[in-house]
């Protein structure tokens, strides 16, 4: 692909989106009317495969895009998936995977540019060795393995040219690109969700911002039993120099023994909702891609670039909201919802139909059992958070999603649909238990981290 290539002025990628959503939306309108003369079972069908139709042109148009609609093809590929028949999901997965692994390629010679001009030096002044093949792609950059001139193995995140300029004009079209996307997965409420998206994003433009939470995090799990985060070299606005890492990635670990996978996913549920919740500062990014299993038995987590920092305040108020649901104390429940923003109506609910859609959303870590995750769990979840086949969603419609708390959704979703995949077993709640209560730690995991942060303090 040439820098030609990326289209970036705001009237192509209109026209271009404007194109896609149009025709996403008659084919859409076409299927509904055709419903009208099939049977339940016919139109179910025709539904799903109109859902593979679109996914297919969301991965031929916005998979030539570097900037947000990309990210946001990316977002859609991990929010599942309850949204098409179990007959259909893998295929669909597939194709809105292929946003995820797929990002075409940037010649070296762009991308060089890109390096030499960030570092203000030629490429092998500041490198000894610089391979030019890309390791991993991401939304808006490649990743290159590269030495130091003093023999350090270094992972070299380069921002692709016009990504920038990309980014920015589909920001300007941010209230189009909800649309389609929500023609998939409706969310529910866009101009939140767009604010608060439209920030995340534009910080990730800036290497630099990521560099610093990647330093807050390593600072944070320096010396961590089981989780390890790289260290940053050093950081320019478009490239980002860390510790190279080298470990086994999702595809292979999914296939290990049920040991190692429910060991995994407990690493990553700590990783992420306990960043959240100790630290009040967390990836909003979980998904395969972003973590390797490293011989030492640790998991490396990588790519900080979407980032969110909530203040105590949030972090308490949200463990409260679990408390509260886990004791079933809907009136409370219902008193605290009311008072965050999420309820602006509070009579539309009583005690037992806030706690049973509270349980419906969390019970896979609020429940006292030990559960085995799948991906059919996740989607369920999925459905019971913001789609209309949700039996809460008559309620749900008349509900709010302060910004200050979507992320966190978001991070928990799709840490869900990790675990989901590697299939884990596990007493989620005893874990959760951490840090919505305050308990001891009733795992071998937990007690290692226990000692971890209590010589911290010390």
């Amino acid at each position: 692909m040439t820098r030609e290539q990326i289209p970036t002025s705001r009237i192509r990628r209109t026209a271009t989106i404007g194109r896609l959503a149009a025709g996403t939306a008659a084919k859409q309108l076409g299927t509904r009317a055709a419903n009208l003369t099939r049977g339940e079972e016919g139109s179910e069908e025709a539904l799903a495969r109109r859902h593979i139709e679109t996914a297919e042109q969301i991965v031929a148009v916005l998979g030539t895009m570097k900037g947000a609609a990309m990210k946001l093809g990316q977002v859609m590929s991990f929010l599942d998936v309850g949204l098409v028949g179990e007959q259909y999901r893998e295929e669909f997965q597939r194709k809105l995977g292929e946003l995820r692994d797929g990002a075409p390629p940037v010649p070296f010679e762009d991308m060089r540019a890109v390096v030499e001009t960030e570092l203000e030096a030629p490429l092998q002044s500041s490198f000894a060795e610089f391979d030019s093949e890309p390791i991993a792609s991401a939304s808006i950059g490649q990743v290159y393995r590269a030495r130091l001139p003093d023999g350090r193995d270094v992972a070299v995140k380069v921002q692709y040219p016009g990504a920038a300029a990309a980014v920015r004009a589909d920001l300007q079209n941010f209230g189009m690109i909800i649309r389609l996307m929500g023609r998939l997965a409706p969310e529910l409420d866009a101009q939140a969700i767009g604010q608060e998206v439209r920030e995340r994003i534009s910080e990730e433009l800036d290497y630099e911002l990521e560099a610093a939470n990647q330093r807050a995090m390593a600072r944070i799990f320096r010396g961590h039993p089981f989780i390890f985060v790289p260290d940053v070299v050093l950081s320019r606005e478009r490239v980002l120099v860390g510790e190279y890492v080298e470990g086994t990635g999702f595809e292979v670990l999914k296939r290990r023994p049920a040991a190692e996978r429910d060991r995994l996913a407990e690493i990553i549920f700590r990783f992420y909702f306990g960043c959240m919740y100790r630290h009040h500062q967390f990836s909003g990014d979980p998904h395969p891609g972003n973590f390797l299993a490293l011989d030492d038995g640790r998991v490396a987590f990588l790519d900080f670039g979407l980032f969110k920092r909530i203040p105590a305040s949030v972090a308490d108020y949200e463990l409260e909201i679990a408390r509260r649901g886990i004791l079933g104390d809907g009136e409370a429940l219902i008193e605290h919802l009311h008072a965050g923003g999420f309820l602006p109506d509070p009579t539309r609910y009583t005690p037992q139909d806030i706690v049973r859609q509270f349980q419906d959303v969390t019970w896979w870590y609020t429940r006292d059992e030990e559960i085995e995750l799948t991906p059919e769990i996740a989607t369920q979840i999925v459905i019971d958070m913001s789609d209309p086949r949700s039996r809460h969603y008559k309620q749900m419609r008349h509900e709010n999603l302060p910004p200050d708390h979507l992320f966190g959704r978001r991070t928990e979703t799709l840490t869900l649909a990790v675990m989901g995949q590697l299939h884990a077993r596990g007493n989620w709640h005893r874990i959760a238990r951490e840090w919505i209560f305050g308990d001891p730690p009733a795992t071998e995991l937990g007690r290692q981290e226990a000692a971890f942060y209590a010589a911290a303090v010390h």
